[in-house]
């Protein structure tokens, strides 16, 4: 196995880094471009709709985190057809989710909108533009399967590019789709539409080595028991975890509510410090994600060490440039993001939180990397149902006295309860390193 560098971290953390920054920016031209029209209906509907899909497709981020890990430790063994194996795989179950989102659009769309205050006429153009961006189900899963894969094999640039291409097939078309052409929200839903289809047909070429006529795969290799049953497990403990932690964020949400309007609008926009911190830091998760599960699948303990050392120094080091960027930028980007006097005051009270979450919630990041790179599944679902458990025992605590603050004291205890928890689980990544292959 290649020596773990600070380059090879750097090599995986940086293009995932500038990747996750295009993030916001589409979300941002969705709305400006339907913003045109000229009413608040359609930038609501999207919005909505948006929400819809993405609470959709956050269950099935397990297939990126799971393939990321399984493909790693292929990769590290040596071992080309079982890497391009688990891309096939993972593909297998991607087509069927993203077939089961489709067949169950009914019953999903009539749930959420169930739950949504919005108007009549919103929940009307909603449904159109999830009725039309639903049919992307199958590539938008696939594109995690993908992009797990693609970072396992140390190919952050690739991913880098197909996160660019989907982007600017979306944007472009957003522009002649609703602004030439007059098509609205559906116009909108169509341009991710096809951003979509587009991201999956070059994603098949960006892993095209796995396509290899020596590499393909049998239709009983796919569907064989006990590697299914293995896949499965670890992807029930994924979705759990992935479930418990966004528990979290929609409870601090709904809490806030209780605080007065004053304080949910505050502390939406201090989450948004928290979305830009979760993009740096997932960056460094990514390079432990790969060289973990190389090493893992290597047998190299000493590899596996030093992919976790230089992961968490960078993720560190970054932290510290997020808390300063935070305490000397903090005020600055409150002032940008609400013109409210009385939003602004609050956010200033409880911008120190801010401060320390960076520090706070490194260690989860980087821990959460290696457990996916030494597919830890199981640790990972226990760790958070524990840290879950803890934060609720600080908000039953500290909410009735503290208040808004209790609420983020709970949200830096959770992440501080991963972290530690999670070290404590460490050797058990060691453990697997050094087991018979």
């Amino acid at each position: 196995m290649q020596i773990i560098t600070h380059r090879r971290v750097l090599n995986i953390a940086i293009p995932i880094l500038v990747s996750n920054a295009t993030i916001p920016l589409l979300g941002l031209v969705d709305t400006a471009v339907v913003g045109q029209i000229g009413s608040a209906v359609p930038i609501g509907a999207v919005g909505l709709g948006s929400v819809i899909l993405s609470t959709v497709y956050m269950f099935f981020s397990f297939l990126r985190m799971g393939t990321s890990g399984l493909a790693a430790q292929a990769h590290g063994r040596g071992d080309r057809r079982l890497t391009a194996l688990t891309l096939h795989r993972a593909l297998l179950i991607a087509a069927l989710c993203g077939l089961a989102v489709i067949l169950l659009k009914g019953p999903l769309l009539a749930g959420a909108l169930a739950l949504s205050p919005a108007s009549a006429e919103v929940e009307d153009l909603a449904q159109q533009y999830v009725s039309i961006r639903i049919w992307g189900a199958p590539a938008t899963v696939g594109l995690y399967a993908m992009t797990g894969w693609l970072i396992a094999l140390e190919r952050a640039r690739a991913v880098l590019l197909l996160h660019l291409c989907i982007n600017l097939v979306n944007i472009t078309l957003d522009v002649g789709f609703v602004i030439g052409l007059g098509l609205g929200v559906p116009g909108v839903a169509a341009a991710s539409l096809v951003g979509e289809w587009v991201g999956f047909g070059l994603g098949l070429f960006l892993c095209r080595e796995a396509f290899l006529p020596e590499l393909r795969s049998r239709w009983l290799e796919l569907v064989e028991k006990q590697a299914l049953r293995e896949t499965m497990a670890m992807n029930v403990n994924l979705v759990l975890r992935s479930v418990l932690l966004q528990f979290s964020f929609t409870s601090f949400v709904f809490l806030s509510a209780s605080q007065g309007d004053i304080s949910l609008a505050a502390n939406q926009v201090l989450l948004q410090f928290l979305l830009l911190f979760s993009y740096m830091l997932d960056a460094f998760a990514y390079s432990a994600e790969a060289l973990v599960g190389q090493a893992v699948g290597a047998r190299a303990v000493t590899s596996l060490r030093r992919a976790a050392i230089l992961s968490g120094q960078w993720a560190l080091f970054g932290s510290v440039g997020l808390t300063l960027a935070a305490v000397f930028g903090g005020p600055s980007l409150i002032f940008a993001m609400t013109a409210s006097p009385e939003v602004r005051e609050e956010a200033m009270r409880f911008l120190p939180w801010i401060w320390l979450f960076p520090l706070a919630s490194f260690g989860s990041y980087i821990f959460d990397g290696i457990f996916i790179g030494a597919t830890l599944s199981r640790e990972m679902r226990n760790v958070m149902a524990i840290s879950i458990a803890i934060y609720l025992v600080v908000l039953v605590v500290s909410l009735p006295t503290l208040g808004n603050h209790g609420l983020w004291l709970a949200l830096i205890a959770m992440n501080l309860a991963r972290t530690v928890l999670m070290g404590c689980s460490y050797s058990r990544a060691e453990a697997k390193a050094m087991a018979p292959a």
